[in-house]
């Protein structure tokens, strides 16, 4: 069984948990273009290596960022979003 570490509730099943994406800017709304938007929602780097994620512990309702590297699947660290 593959193990998550959870920054609240410690290591807990995989399945307790929802992908949320990739960590990234996101344009300013008020100052981008179509195309600019376009770019943010459909153009992403499928590239492997290490990627900061945005995921989702449904049991506690806590949503965290995990650093995992998507060649070998391993998780790095997690910890709570401390901000813009």
């Amino acid at each position: 069984m593959k193990l998550m570490p959870c920054p609240v509730n410690g290591l807990r099943p995989i399945q307790e948990f929802a992908y949320g994406g990739t960590v990234r800017p996101s344009p300013d709304p008020s100052a981008s273009s179509d195309a600019d938007w376009a770019d943010y929602v459909f153009c992403r780097s499928g590239e492997p290596g290490l990627k900061k994620e945005w995921w989702y512990h449904i049991a506690s309702g806590t949503w965290f960022i995990a650093e995992r590297d998507t060649l070998t699947d391993e998780i790095v660290q997690t910890y709570l979003f401390d901000g813009p």
